[in-house]
C-alpha cells in the first residue's frame, strides 16, 4: 500500500483503517464487558473496572501526542487536546471516591494495552494515528450512544459520565468530522500507511482482550450476587 499513485488521490488512512478493522469492530461490540454494556446488562462495578483499565492507555496516548505536538502530521492531531484521561479520573472519583486507584485493580490486559500505545509513540509516533482513530473517534461515535445507555441502565449521573463530554467543543458531530480530517492529513504524510492500518487492527484486538478480561474478572462477582 502506498500513500498515493500517479492516477489517484492520496489514500485516506481513516477509510483504510475502517475497512481493515470493520470485522474487529463488530467483534468488539459482541464480546466481553462492551457487549454487556450495550445490552444494559453490565454492573456499575464492571463499568468502573473497564474505565480504570482504559485510563493507562489514554495516559500513554495523550503523553505520546504531546511529545509529537511539533511534528508536521501529529501536530495537527495533537492540537485538538481531547484529553480523556482527566475526564476518566474525574468519573472514577465521582463513582468510587478518591481511593479508586487502591480499590479498583489494574488488570494485566490494561497494562499490555498501555505498553503497546507507549511503544507506538516511539520514533516518529506515526502509529499513534491508529490508536487515536480507535479511541477518540470511538468516543465521538459509539461513546455518545453508550453515554445515554449508561444513564438509563446504571443510573449514573451526568457528573459520573464526563468521559463522554467534550465541553470545549459545541458541536460533537463537527468535532468528529474535523478530527477525522486531521487524522487523514497526518496519514497523507506517511511513507508506509500500511504500518498504521495494521496497528489499528492491533488496537482493536487489545480492546477486545481488555473487554473480555474485565468480563472474566466480574464473573465471580455476578455469581455471588446471584446466590
Amino acid at each position: 500500500m502506498t500513500a498515493a499513485t500517479a492516477d489517484s488521490l492520496p489514500v485516506s488512512v481513516v477509510t483504510a483503517l475502517y475497512f481493515r478493522t470493520k470485522a474487529l469492530h463488530l467483534e468488539a461490540e459482541r464480546t466481553g464487558i462492551i457487549r454487556d454494556l450495550l445490552r444494559g446488562k453490565a454492573s456499575r462495578e464492571g463499568y468502573v473496572l473497564l474505565l480504570r483499565n482504559l485510563l493507562p492507555a489514554y495516559r500513554a496516548m495523550e503523553h505520546g501526542l504531546e511529545r509529537h505536538r511539533g511534528s508536521p502530521g501529529l501536530g495537527e492531531v495533537a492540537r485538538y487536546r481531547l484529553d480523556r484521561a482527566p475526564a476518566i479520573e474525574s468519573d472514577l472519583v465521582a463513582i468510587c471516591g478518591k481511593a479508586w486507584e487502591r480499590d479498583v485493580p489494574l488488570l494485566p490486559a490494561g497494562e499490555v494495552y498501555a505498553r503497546r500505545i507507549a511503544k507506538a509513540a516511539e520514533g516518529d509516533g506515526a502509529r499513534l494515528i491508529a490508536h487515536a482513530y480507535t479511541r477518540y473517534l470511538g468516543d465521538l461515535s459509539g461513546g455518545q450512544i453508550l453515554q445515554r445507555l449508561l444513564l438509563r441502565s446504571l443510573q449514573l449521573q451526568p457528573s459520573e459520565l464526563s468521559f463522554y463530554d467534550f465541553p470545549g467543543f459545541s458541536d460533537v458531530a463537527a468535532l468528529k468530522a474535523d478530527y477525522r480530517n486531521a487524522l487523514d492529513q497526518a496519514g497523507a504524510l506517511l511513507t508506509d500507511p500500511q504500518i498504521v492500518v495494521e496497528e489499528g487492527a492491533i488496537a482493536f484486538s487489545l480492546n477486545i482482550d481488555l473487554s473480555c478480561a474485565v468480563q472474566t474478572c466480574m464473573l465471580p462477582v455476578a455469581a455471588a450476587a446471584a446466590e
